[in-house]
Parts: C-alpha cells; structure tokens; sequence
C-alpha cells in the first residue's frame, strides 16, 4: 500500500504509527476548504496527516466561523479573503502562500468531546471592541442578542469582511495590501457600521453558500449528455464543459472572477476534468456562478459606502 501510494514518513506523520494508530474512527471525518466553493472530505487524524495545526482548528471544529487571509502575496494578489466555517487547507486562496485562520471564537474547553460543556470567548481584540463601541454608540456583548441595541462579534466579522470587498479601499490600499494583513478603518458612525455589517452578513452567507438568493440562480444547463469535463471554456456568455453541454447566461466577469489567486468558476471544473458531474455537482456550480455574481453585486453596494 505504501508502495502504491508513493507514502512516505515526514516531519510529523510516519507510516508505522498509521499503522499503530487504533481502529477507524467516524467523528474524525471532517470538511476542508480546499480551494473557494470547493469543500472536500478529511481524515482529520494527527497520526495521520502533516503540519494539522490542531490549536487552531480544533476552534473551527469546535462551531467557530474562521477568518481567513495571508500576510503577503508573492504574486501580488488582491482579494486574498475568504470565510469558513470548516477546516481550512493552508493553501486554500492561494497555491503560492499559505494562509493564516483566524477564528472568530477561542474555545477554553475546546477538547471536551461534549460541545455544550465547551466554553467560549471572543477572539478579539478588547481595546479595539472598546474603540467600536465609541465610533458607534453601542456597548459589546459576546454572543449576537436580536435588535441593534448592541453589538456582538459577529457583527465586527461582518463589517471587516464587507470593508475588506471594498474596490475603493482594495484600490486606496493596495500597495499595503500586497505585504501585510488588511488594516480596516474604525466605522465612522452607527448608521455605516450597521450598513456595512449588513452587506458584509450578505457577503460571508454568500461565500459560504447559505445566502437563500443563490436558490434562484440564472445559469441553465440546458443539453443532456454524459456531463464530463473535457476542456471547460468560456464562449459567447456560456461556459463548456466539453464539446456539447455548458451553462448558459453567465457573465464573462463571474468566469473571470479571482478569490486570491484562483479563479472559482475555472478552478473548480479544471479541478474536476476527465470526471463525471452529478446532479449535487451541477447545482453546485450553478451556485458556484450565482455566488459569484452576487459577489459582484455586494461588492458594489459596499463600494458605495465606503
């Protein structure tokens, strides 16, 4: 087996304890963000696997949503953001530079196999709370509490990720933006930190494929055939997947669209050449398209705030 799979030992995996390390185990079966829109499963074992950065992602695992960007892009890239609420692959916006996961809550009891024994606190900065907490009249609290009397996490998460989609901050700030993490500008008042927060909600459920808007997506998949990938491209609003089928009305933007340094729409049927769509893969890309797209759109009404 060895053999067959070109195994071999590494820094912190050895093929004898895999071999040693117990039977199969069902709770260690997780998602990864492997690349934007593209989750995979994992073997989340450190006996199995290198570099598995337990300290941090045992948070995700644990229920928190995770940051993610890289300090410095070698390539130059803009857009280097991205949101999960999985495990993250250290390469997942970037095949050049790995990222840095920041998860939105530390879990004080995060080994616990029981959850709701779990405590947890924000993974925030408390003198930068307090200065939000000025701009916008509001005091903080560490879970989100309905209404806007307050503010929780979640929404400084949100306004963060809707300032960084900026264009006119990713193009006043891009040369700072190419070698170090993003600094985001205190919210000016109430009112733009509850817009922005709100299209940043928009944005990060988008990202993540939960935004109810992406049901209604406008990319048909008109001609039956045996759905698999030979060479995709993009021609006259449709993108191929091979000689025959292809997915109609898409803009020529959303097939361009970087996240990092992948395009989504072209990396994720590339990733997927010589094999057969399903259904699931179909409407998967589909909202694949609509969430790009809508991206866009967001991407405009945050611009026109900030």
């Amino acid at each position: 087996m060895a053999e067959e799979f070109n195994l071999k030992d590494n820094r912190d995996w050895s093929i004898a304890s895999a071999r040693n390390s117990g039977q199969f185990n069902q709770s260690r079966l997780q998602k990864i963000t492997y690349r934007p829109f593209d989750e995979r499963n994992i073997y989340y074992d450190s006996d199995l696997i290198d570099f598995g950065r337990e300290k941090v992602m045992h948070h995700i695992l644990n229920g928190s949503t995770a940051f993610i960007a890289f300090r410095q892009s070698r390539n130059n890239e803009q857009g280097t953001f991205w949101i999960s609420n999985s495990l993250v692959g250290k390469d997942a916006i970037s095949s050049l530079d790995t990222c840095t996961i920041f998860p939105l809550y530390i879990y004080t009891d995060a080994n616990k196999a029981d959850l709701l024994s779990a405590t947890r606190a924000p993974n925030l900065n408390s003198d930068i709370v307090q200065k939000i907490s000025e701009a916008v009249g509001l005091p903080f609290v560490p879970e989100k509490l309905d209404g806007v009397d307050t503010f929780a996490p979640i929404d400084i998460l949100d306004y963060i990720y809707a300032v960084l989609h900026s264009p006119n901050y990713r193009e006043k700030y891009k040369e700072f933006l190419k070698i170090d993490f993003p600094r985001v500008p205190y919210p000016e008042n109430q009112e733009q930190f509850w817009q922005l927060a709100a299209l940043g909600a928009q944005l990060r459920q988008t990202h993540l494929l939960e935004n109810p808007a992406l049901a209604n997506a406008p990319s048909a998949y008109p001609v039956s055939g045996d759905n698999v990938v030979a060479k995709p491209r993009y021609e006259n609003g449709c993108v191929y997947i091979n000689a025959s089928q292809y997915f109609a009305n898409v803009p020529e933007s959303v097939w361009a669209f970087y996240i990092g340094g992948y395009q989504p729409a072209q990396k994720w049927l590339k990733d997927r050449k010589e094999r057969a769509l399903s259904f699931e893969d179909i409407v998967h890309y589909q909202n694949i398209l609509a969430a790009l797209a809508e991206t866009e759109r967001l991407m405009g009404e945050i611009g026109k705030i900030i």
